[in-house]
């Protein structure tokens, strides 16, 4: 196989799922098949079983690929020195995740979380890297309403989407105003901020 057949093969493998969450979104998980996410990407049946065995063989690509961008920025946090400014950068990178692909996975989550769990990562291991991420930015010293702030700061955005469903609004502006939320939960001048994890 030559690359310009792999590179077509990759690009059509990364469009599936993008796809396959829009129609989700739009007409529901159980409602949407496999013909007609064939049919919205232009190829046959056949060649989208090619690539994934199922719906829920998509959802697992879809949410590994959302547990991949977390631990990337629980990786790069963890080497970054400690405060107000990682706190921020934190938020933006997060609302990134979330605007790549993240608010609507979440979405998909809430309305469908029997398929979510059943083809997730197990609820263990995201909940423990999310932790982490909180561990990272709170100081040890801070106070209940500080760490509560880091966690709702975060937690925001993930809702955002939830939460403005009956407001007429686009994903980017439902982002936008959370991140400003989110900007203002989080605490900027906490004491003894400090220190990169070793």
């Amino acid at each position: 196989m030559n690359a310009p057949e792999d590179s077509n093969r990759t690009g059509t493998r990364e469009r599936i799922p993008a796809v396959a969450l829009k129609l989700f979104a739009e007409k529901g998980y159980d409602a949407t098949s496999m013909r007609e996410i064939a049919e919205q990407l232009n190829m046959t049946k056949a060649a989208l079983y090619y690539h994934f065995d199922s719906k829920e063989d998509i959802v697992r690509v879809l949410v590994a690929g959302l547990l991949e961008q977390i631990v990337e920025l629980v990786d790069w946090a963890r080497t970054q020195q400690r405060g107000p400014d990682l706190r921020m950068e934190v938020l933006s990178r997060w609302h990134d995740i979330m605007q790549a692909r993240g608010l609507a996975l979440f979405r998909f989550a809430v309305a469908n979380n029997r398929v979510f769990k059943e083809a997730g990562p197990d609820k263990l291991s995201m909940t423990r890297h999310l932790a982490d991420l909180y561990d990272i930015l709170t100081p040890t010293d801070a106070t209940v309403e500080d760490r509560l702030r880091i966690r709702l700061a975060l937690m925001s955005m993930n809702m955002a989407g939830i939460a403005a469903n009956t407001i007429d609004a686009s994903d980017d502006e439902i982002l936008s105003a959370a991140r400003k939320i989110a900007s203002e939960l989080m605490p900027r001048d906490l004491d003894h901020d400090s220190g990169v994890d070793g």
